[in-house]
């Protein structure tokens, strides 16, 4: 990934344009580093090696470009109607449900999600990554300066409903894993009904615990649900690897149920509890498909292939990040405890 050093240029430009999103003090400043992000990242996404690559990077620019057009033309309407650009509450709600339709636009969260998994399927697991994680820092920094809960409330329901019953049914890990994100984005969209330090908190549990995957995923070379039956390692690691699932699934056990802990906490607290039990309810079914995962990789298995010389450091490394899923929620809960 990283043997074209134009590779470690666009990396940075891409961070560069989040943090420029991020601390901008007006929209058009906010927009600049959305594009500048925007173009950072379609080089990365083309791989030569990756036939989809080509039509992932086009799907996800026609679908950025317009989500920045949208941005950026109900910015000039608001400037012609106040003459400034700032961020103010003052502004006509039209405004800000137009700029929170394209940020959600510009994240995935559904109804505006279509584009989303078929983007993920063309990319390798680095970009995958990327796009779960670190692409949608901007556009959730941004939402928090802006949103309007009558809006964001219906999009809690869709974004954990759609991102449920999307991976039912499917047999490509990306797929499900583009799915799974769309389910989190309902729940870090209910962290910004609390506040902001709750989001961050979702965000930096959900950022690790999808990274943990996707590593794990892209050391063995797994793209399909099929490939996890011959999956070439120790019984532990396929124990590590389905532990870091249902953790990310939110199992009370494990450190995935913190930030949603943190998130229920806090709603019963602004007495959301209608779009609270939604949330519960619905993200059982994540939960299901992720233990059905489970069970057909334990339980079919095919003759295994000798396992590489290379694999001892990075399994250890493997079980360092098992451990954290796992005894992570009493270390976090006494750590909260104590501060």
């Amino acid at each position: 990934m990283f043997n074209n050093m134009n590779k470690l240029l666009f990396i940075s430009t891409l961070i560069t344009g989040t943090l420029i999103s991020i601390s901008a003090n007006s929209w058009l400043g906010a927009w600049m580093g959305l594009e500048l992000n925007l173009l950072s990242f379609i080089p990365l996404m083309t791989e030569n090696n990756n036939l989809m690559s080509t039509e992932a990077s086009l799907k996800y620019f026609l679908t950025q470009a317009l989500a920045s057009i949208v941005l950026l033309f109900s910015v000039i309407l608001s400037m012609l109607n106040f003459y400034w650009i700032s961020f103010s509450p003052e502004w006509n709600s039209n405004f800000l449900l137009i700029i929170n339709s394209s940020l959600l636009l510009k994240m995935g969260a559904a109804p505006f999600h279509l584009w989303f998994p078929g983007v993920m399927e063309g990319l390798s697991w680095f970009n995958c990554g990327l796009l779960m994680t670190w692409q949608k820092i901007a556009p959730l920094v941004l939402i928090t300066y802006c949103f309007i809960p009558n809006l964001i409330i219906p999009m809690i329901i869709f974004s954990i409903c759609i991102g449920s019953l999307g991976g039912l049914n499917q047999t490509s890990l990306r797929k499900l894993m583009a799915y799974s994100s769309i389910n989190h984005i309902g729940w870090m969209l209910g962290a910004i009904l609390a506040n902001e330090s709750t989001l961050f908190t979702y965000f930096m549990f959900y950022s690790f615990l999808s990274i943990s995957i996707i590593f794990m995923f892209n050391m063995f070379n797994i793209f399909h649900l099929n490939q996890t039956f011959s999956l070439t390692a120790s019984p532990l690691i396929k124990f590590s690897l389905f532990t870091t699932f249902l953790s990310l699934g939110g199992l009370p056990p494990f450190l995935g149920f913190f930030p949603k802990w943190i998130v229920i906490q806090n709603m019963v607290i602004n007495n959301n509890l209608f779009t609270l039990t939604f949330m519960i309810t619905i993200t059982l079914i994540t939960l299901f498909f992720y233990l059905r995962l489970m069970f057909s990789s334990l339980l079919i298995s095919y003759p295994k292939i000798k396992i590489s010389s290379e694999l001892p450091l990075k399994s250890n490394l493997l079980i360092i990040i098992n451990f954290i899923s796992i005894f992570g929620l009493p270390l976090s809960s006494m750590l909260i405890h104590y501060l």
